[in-house]
C-alpha cells in the first residue's frame, strides 16, 4: 500500500474510532497515517538519492570522456 493509501486509510480508522469511543481503533488509524507519512518520506529519500547518484556518475562520464580528447 502507498503512503498516500495508508494516510486515508488511517484517517477512516480515525474517525471510526472517534465516533464510537473506540481508542484502539483511534490510535491504529494514528499509526497507520504515521506509517504513511514515513513511506512518502522514504520514497521521496529514495528519488533523491538517485538523483545525486545520476548527477555523480554524469560528472565521472564527463571527466573521463574530457581526459580521453
Amino acid at each position: 500500500m502507498s503512503g498516500l493509501g495508508d494516510k486515508l486509510k488511517g484517517t477512516a480508522e480515525e474517525m471510526a474510532g472517534k465516533v464510537t469511543g473506540d481508542q484502539e481503533l483511534e490510535a491504529k488509524g494514528k499509526a497507520q497515517q504515521i506509517a504513511g507519512n514515513v513511506k512518502d518520506h522514504i520514497e521521496n529519500a529514495k528519488q533523491e538519492i538517485g538523483a545525486k547518484v545520476n548527477e555523480a556518475l554524469d560528472t565521472v562520464k564527463d571527466k573521463t570522456e574530457g581526459d580521453k580528447k
